[in-house]
């Protein structure tokens, strides 16, 4: 049974976090800000100045209290004790911020907007450390990795997936998610026509919590994982999740086992997969170099073989099964995995004002 927080937004929600105390945030259009208690009670709420749609929030790892909050152009740093004025506003990003992260040190604080930047600001100084601008199309999502307060991976609607370091002002690494959907083009003319319309754009991403496996949700329906080796990436699994974008991705560090995946899509589907599993399995990474002469002067025949063996078909992606679904029905905005008064929690946020919480027994 599906139980509704209600009462704190009068818009759809767009965002969700939560805090070590059990204090969960959501911010919606139009500038609406929201706290809420661990039984879903609101405890606090305001309308932020310029009433720009509030895209993303995060709390500090290091004071439980202090809240970031980008809105329009602007990332606001508000006590969750005193929403009413914000006790700082940095108004560095050109564009529309889509998504901010802060690393676990809370010295650096992220922020992805529309033009395809990332502004990196020092918190310390409250100045700009770098501003990152190689994405070619809007940046829609940026997340410091655990354990490393100077790695960061980014993605964005040109499709790109990068691995960056602060001391540095180029990707460390990027990979194209349009690669391993060429092959799948070339394999049948039915696929190209799929491409076409749902290319792989990328919206969101995750991280586990030792900080070397990266989730990637995109508008093709498929979840990639990649695992970091040093200052490279290698993608090791892909699979159909959705039959629309997938919207959102949340790795749950509350779960056995560092690898239980969340994912919620445009086709209104909240889904649970174990990963870690599949990690394993995989011997080989689904995104090969292969020479494109060789396979346009191939048969029919060969052509299909030398493809499948440098790509996973659909059949094997398929394979692939969620734990745990709920069909949530409306597109998904947000999802968040949370343990509220000792119970393990699934929120999500679509397009209505409420908060759907769904009760997460273990898989």
């Amino acid at each position: 049974m599906t139980l509704k927080w209600t009462c704190g937004h009068s818009y759809p929600i767009l965002c969700l976090n939560a805090n070590t105390e059990g204090l969960v945030v959501s911010g919606a259009e139009r500038g609406e800000l929201t706290t809420w208690s661990e039984q879903g009670i609101v405890s606090g709420h305001t309308k932020l100045v310029g009433a720009e749609d509030v895209t993303s929030v995060a709390f500090s790892p290091t004071c439980h209290s202090r809240l970031y909050v980008s809105h329009g152009e602007v990332v606001s740093v508000l006590d969750v004790r005193a929403l009413k004025i914000p006790m700082t506003c940095f108004h560095v990003n050109e564009d529309e911020i889509n998504c901010i992260s802060v690393n676990e040190t809370d010295n650096f604080l992220a922020a992805a907007d529309d033009s395809g930047t990332i502004i990196v600001l020092d918190l310390e100084s409250k100045k700009v450390n770098r501003c990152l601008r190689t994405h070619s199309n809007i940046c829609s999502a940026v997340i410091f990795r655990p354990r490393r307060p100077q790695s960061l991976v980014s993605c964005g609607l040109d499709m790109q997936v990068m691995l960056w370091n602060l001391q540095k002002a180029r990707p460390l690494w990027s990979v194209n998610l349009q690669d391993a959907a060429q092959g799948e083009e070339e394999m049948e003319q039915q696929q190209v026509s799929r491409q076409l319309f749902n290319p792989p754009l990328a919206h969101s991403l995750t991280v586990t919590a030792c900080g070397s496996v990266i989730g990637c949700g995109a508008e093709d329906g498929k979840i990639r994982t990649f695992r970091v080796i040093g200052t490279r990436f290698k993608q090791e699994l892909e699979f159909r999740g959705h039959t629309q974008g997938v919207s959102q991705v949340h790795f749950l560090d509350f779960l056995p086992g560092p690898g239980w995946l969340l994912s919620g899509g445009n086709d209104g589907k909240v889904l649970l997969w174990d990963v870690s599993r599949e990690i394993k399995k995989q011997h080989r990474s689904p995104v090969k170099h292969y020479d494109r002469k060789k396979v346009k002067t191939a048969s029919s025949s060969k052509k299909d073989q030398y493809l499948k063996a440098a790509y996973p078909s659909e059949v094997e992606c398929n394979l692939f099964s969620p734990k745990l679904r709920w069909e949530h029905a409306e597109k998904v905005n947000w999802i968040l995995g949370a343990e509220l008064k000792g119970s393990k929690k699934i929120l999500v946020a679509d397009q209505s004002s409420c908060i759907s919480v769904y009760h997460l027994r273990e898989p």
